[in-house]
């Protein structure tokens, strides 16, 4: 089973599914969006394998976090210094006093 079949799976039931998770946890795409539409909120164990791609860890942030990564995430989103570094550095920037974005 791909990470793609995984997901929908769980997303066709609405619920987490826990022995699928080692799959969808190999894809950082796949991994967000179990984050974002099945499990509506953080996913902790899945945040190293979206760290590995910006694009999916700017989304985790402004989709699934609403707010600043946590440091490890923040710190590697930084140094990617690519478009989305730097549209994670604007969304932090518009609410800084909110909890979730302090540097």
């Amino acid at each position: 089973m791909t990470p793609h079949q995984a997901y929908y799976k769980a997303l066709k039931l609405g619920k987490r599914i826990p022995k699928l998770e080692p799959i969808i946890i190999q894809d950082a795409y796949w991994s967000y969006r179990y984050a974002l539409y099945v499990i509506e909120g953080k996913w902790e164990k899945a945040e190293p394998t979206i760290s590995k791609d910006a694009q999916y860890s700017y989304y985790y942030a402004k989709y699934v976090i609403e707010g600043k990564l946590p440091d490890f995430m923040h710190n590697q989103m930084i140094l990617n210094n690519n478009e989305y570094a730097k549209e994670y550095i604007k969304f932090i920037s518009k609410n800084p006093d909110s909890p979730n974005n302090k540097i």
